[in-house]
């Protein structure tokens, strides 16, 4: 097993921040509903991501956006699940969090209040495919979930999400 320095971690996690910390973050965002949040729980998965670094020089890691990604979710779910979070009131909108999403326009902004309103295992599947422009396999990987499953929680994701909008839009037209 090959010798790693500490200055070869420090140079991939830079790397991984520059590439993917923006992305990280707007994930978290929609994940979390509250920027400080999300900014904290990007922060989390950056250090979780160097914790294991050692991981991905060896090459153990195939695909370090995937993995970086299921770090992110698992994070943003310790996050919800931790007590000090359950007091906040997370019923922000959109306009609320600007850095997050930066919608253009009210149909993006509809969008994402739908996104934000799914359950956990299609918000995922959304945010990895679309927000982080992920296929269905490397979304799998991200979720330790077969291809096949991605590919139906993508599907059913989806049906939820035009509901959501079909009856926005029909209340506005109402």
């Amino acid at each position: 097993m090959a010798a790693y320095t500490e200055e070869m971690g420090e140079q991939l996690l830079i790397r991984l921040m520059q590439q993917y910390g923006d992305g990280i973050k707007r994930m978290c965002c929609i994940y979390l509903k509250d920027l400080g949040a999300a900014e904290d729980a990007a922060q989390e998965t950056f250090i979780k991501a160097y914790e294991h670094i050692d991981q991905l020089l060896s090459g153990e890691i195939a695909n370090e956006k995937a993995w970086l990604a299921r770090i992110a979710i698992n994070t943003c779910k310790d996050a919800l699940r931790s007590s000090w979070l359950r007091h906040i009131d997370r019923r922000q909108t959109i306009e609320e969090l600007p850095l997050c999403a930066a919608p253009q326009g009210e149909d993006s902004l509809a969008l994402t209040e739908a996104i934000m309103k799914l359950p956990p295992k299609y918000k995922e599947i959304v945010l990895l495919h679309y927000y982080q422009d992920m296929n269905l396999r490397t979304c799998a990987q991200a979720l330790g979930i077969s291809p096949a499953t991605a590919t139906r929680r993508l599907q059913q994701a989806q049906k939820k999400l035009r509901r959501e909008l079909e009856n926005d839009f029909g209340k506005e037209r109402g």
